[in-house]
């Protein structure tokens, strides 16, 4: 009698082992790879009213966006944002940035992850009365929150300082917010 009870128990223990394991799937092998795509519309001030030299501009610039976030574990995330600024001119002038670098989670909580970024790139700009065009070197300085809606749909909200060491004879320093929606790809 005592011994069909250890066995009956010992299998039953053994069996509670094998599915407590399929609960959850290991750390070691859980999938962290993931690809994030969204869109995006923005307001920005462009810093140039006109001229050569670099002023605030009397009208923001408002356009729509694109992103793509990467995110290899954790801690190591690329993103990649176009963006292009055509709404509410002023004589003309318009903007375009095309941006990669790295992005940062500083800590999630409930449905939320803010996140820091510093991306490079290129940013287009038309200038007054559409007489010229010129590209030129863009930094921005950023961050913002992902809210996660569902499993694979996000809300975010952005802003972005951004640098155009050298635009013409001096500096640029365009910034702007973004609002937006992504898609989880896997």
């Amino acid at each position: 009698m005592k011994r069909s009870i250890v066995v009956w128990l010992s299998i039953l223990l053994a069996a509670a082992t094998l599915s407590a394991r399929a609960q959850v799937a290991p750390s070691a092998t859980a999938r962290q790879f993931s690809i994030t795509a969204g869109v995006l519309a923005s307001g920005f001030q462009p810093d140039y009213q006109g001229g050569i030299t670099a002023q605030a501009s009397p009208y923001p610039l408002y356009g729509a966006g694109a992103y793509v976030d990467v995110e290899f574990n954790r801690w190591v995330q690329v993103e990649a944002e176009g963006r292009w600024l055509r709404f509410n001119q002023y004589l003309n002038i318009n903007q375009s940035n095309y941006l990669i670098g790295p992005r940062i989670p500083i800590h999630r909580f409930w449905r939320a992850t803010p996140y820091a970024k510093v991306l490079i790139g290129l940013g287009d700009m038309t200038f007054a009365y559409g007489d010229a065009t010129g590209r030129f070197t863009d930094i921005a300085y950023g961050g913002g929150v992902d809210i996660k809606l569902t499993k694979r749909i996000s809300a975010r909200g952005d802003f972005e300082y951004q640098q155009w060491p050298q635009w013409l004879n001096s500096s640029l320093y365009p910034y702007g917010a973004s609002v937006g929606i992504g898609y989880k790809i896997f």
